[in-house]
């Protein structure tokens, strides 16, 4: 082969190595334009509110970031649900709380009207009973929204269960008195919590009081026991139990359920329910098989 042969052998031979070259640079670059446009596609969707699955196109340059934006867009989309969960719950909630403001104020105000058409009627005592529900909604309002916040500040010490049922008991002592209700708290030896005193008092005072509500007077009982998981607290009463329908939504906030007392405000189970679960517990209500409604506590040792 003659010199000129091999000029021109290698010349063909890199023009079609650099004809190869160019091919798969052009097909690398249209294939990387294909996943840019994808992406692009996939970001206007979301864009329009269109929650599509990003499918994975195979093992290339653009998977790490495919798989970043797939999981930023996700993040977004919860977040945005979140959002609105807690926008539409505060709606929720503002007319909750407008409804029991307009009710003692309605109540405070047509006091006042028939005491100005007859100055001798004396309606200061029913008054009184409204500006004392409006401080009560007051108070339970302000710890429902910073336990929500994660503001109020919760004790850890230990807490004897017997001690803790007593004291509960004690401070609704006089309402028991005045409905005819009896209150049965058994001493079964030492039995510990890990919790914060007067909330807990609280919470059970909560609970004592609807069972005393709901069973029109009577005899609320209470039991505890201990196992390696958790301490167990019941409390129950012997009258006609929970209504089926009201069961699923008895800890929802404002809930009045179809035997509330008169003047309830549907705070005080949900805010039970608040402390003991603030307190690495739990609560369930049901209706017992021999009758009466029951709540029952469980306090965790550990994290479950």
């Amino acid at each position: 082969m003659s010199g000129w042969e091999n000029i021109l052998f290698m010349a063909a031979g890199f023009m079609a190595g650099s004809f190869l070259v160019l091919l798969i640079f052009l097909r690398r670059k249209r294939k990387e334009a294909m996943r840019i446009h994808a992406l692009e596609d996939y970001l206007e969707q979301v864009n329009m509110g269109k929650a599509v699955v990003l499918s994975a196109l195979g093992e290339d340059d653009f998977s790490k970031l495919e798989d970043e934006i797939y999981k930023t867009v996700t993040y977004l989309y919860q977040t945005k649900d979140r959002a609105v969960q807690e926008k539409n719950n505060f709606a929720e909630n503002l007319s909750n709380i407008a409804h029991q403001i307009k009710t003692p104020i309605t109540a405070i105000s047509l006091s006042i009207q028939m005491m100005k058409r007859n100055p001798e009627e004396n309606h200061l005592e029913q008054m009184e009973k409204q500006l004392q529900r409006l401080a009560h909604l007051e108070e339970a309002l302000l710890v429902l929204a910073q336990l929500d916040a994660g503001t109020l500040p919760l004790k850890k010490e230990e807490i004897d269960v017997f001690t803790v049922l007593v004291l509960a008991a004690d401070n609704l002592q006089e309402l028991f008195q005045d409905t005819g209700t009896s209150i049965e708290i058994p001493e079964l030896g030492e039995t510990l919590i890990s919790g914060d005193l007067d909330w807990t008092m609280e919470a059970l005072m909560n609970l004592m009081k609807n069972c005393m509500e709901h069973s029109g007077g009577g005899r609320i009982c209470c039991s505890y026991e201990k196992n390696p998981l958790y301490t167990e607290i019941l409390i129950w009463d012997e009258g006609e139990g929970f209504a089926k329908e009201d069961i699923p939504h008895l800890f929802q906030r404002f809930y009045r359920g179809r035997n509330a007392s008169r003047g309830g405000i549907g705070i005080g189970l949900a805010l039970a329910k608040e402390i003991i679960e603030r307190q690495n517990g739990t609560i369930r209500a049901r209706n017992r098989v021999e009758g009466g409604a029951l709540f029952e506590i469980r306090f965790y040792f550990y994290s479950h």
